[in-house]
């Protein structure tokens, strides 16, 4: 019988050391500065090693030349494949034509790389419907707590203008918006509208407060209040909430504005329970991995990924086929069963 135990632990050691042979893949991702990256270079790595391979996971903290290098390294080093977050979606041009000469394939993990022909699928999120649904529930906020208003008056914020998302997420929301802003609904009493003037460099959220109490200063004086704000994603909505509550706003006879966010990060699912954002657009970084990690797969295997989209997401030199996941509206509502019932939280991190 030990001989036989001995065995068989001998054939376990030696698959799962087969099993981690298929090769090794080059994860570049954009910054730790946001707990959304972290989870996504954690889950694919936990992931891709479960499907047998290695992983070089960088960091790049939001500098372009620094993730050009790192992604160089890559290169150079042999990687079999590239799964790709963009600081700069427009300035990998040249260094993914040194991975093509070298057959490494590419997935643009959720930011859309731009300018290059070698760029042979994207994984992502249905990043149109992300902006309606935070236009949706920032008309519905208002709706709720301001429903004697005629005029509503709201102020934009885009992202970053070097990342494609942004303009998704921008043009979706004002599919909703731009309807009731006709009809005299919504009112934009800074008058700034467009990616040109709203955009936020870096996705910075101290750019973003700043930018806001600007706003304030300019345009909400007397008795004039500012009744929500679009925000794409939750690190600008803690830096515009700290400049609404610093001149007042969710106080006295000020009611708090309806803020939009997304990647449910832990302090906005608190700010959301607070009563001080109103609602966040949760992106399941661990069904994104799940995708790539099959993408990925499939390529070096031999087969061909599954997509679910050969129209939309054109990089300037081609259509790049690509898998979009269904974003999730996140309220106080339901929460719980979105982020903790699901494992991607546990209750004690939000309470």
């Amino acid at each position: 019988m030990a001989g036989l135990a001995a065995a068989a632990m001998a054939f376990a050691l030696s698959t799962g050391s087969l099993a981690q042979d298929k090769g090794t893949i080059g994860i570049a991702m954009p910054t730790k500065s946001s707990a959304r990256w972290i989870a996504d270079g954690d889950n694919m790595v936990k992931q891709f090693q479960e499907a047998g391979y290695q992983t070089d996971l960088q960091y790049a903290e939001d500098d372009i030349p620094n993730q050009l290098s790192q992604i160089e390294n890559m290169v150079t080093k042999g990687v079999d494949a590239l799964v790709i977050a963009a600081i700069d979606g427009t300035t990998l041009s040249n260094v993914l034509a040194n991975a093509a000469a070298m057959d490494i394939p590419v997935i643009a993990y959720d930011r859309l790389i731009r300018d290059s022909e070698n760029v042979d699928y994207y994984a992502t999120f249905d990043n149109f419907q992300v902006g309606v649904q935070q236009a949706e529930s920032l008309v519905d906020g208002l709706k709720q707590r301001f429903p004697d208003q005629e005029t509503w008056n709201v102020e934009l914020f885009g992202g970053s203008p070097d990342d494609n998302n942004a303009y998704f997420f921008y043009n979706g929301a004002m599919s909703v918006l731009q309807p009731l802003i006709d009809e005299g609904k919504i009112a934009i009493p800074s008058g700034q509208m467009g990616m040109d003037k709203v955009g936020t460099l870096r996705w910075d959220g101290s750019v973003a407060q700043s930018r806001m109490d600007n706003l304030l200063s300019a345009n909400y004086t007397g008795d004039r209040q500012v009744h929500g704000v679009l925000s794409p994603y939750d690190g600008l909505s803690i830096g515009i909430i700290s400049s609404l509550k610093g001149i007042g706003y969710g106080s006295g006879d000020m009611k708090m504005p309806i803020v939009t966010g997304q990647d449910a990060e832990v302090p906005s699912v608190k700010a959301i329970l607070r009563g001080d954002q109103y609602s966040t657009i949760f992106k399941d970084t661990r069904e994104l991995a799940k995708v790539t990690v099959q993408m990925v797969d499939a390529l070096l295997q031999g087969g061909e990924p599954e997509v679910n989209d050969t129209e939309t997401y054109d990089n300037g030199v081609k259509v790049v086929p690509s898998y979009l996941l269904k974003p999730v509206l996140v309220t106080e509502d339901n929460w719980q069963k979105v982020l903790v019932d699901s494992g991607y939280y546990s209750e004690d991190q939000i309470k």
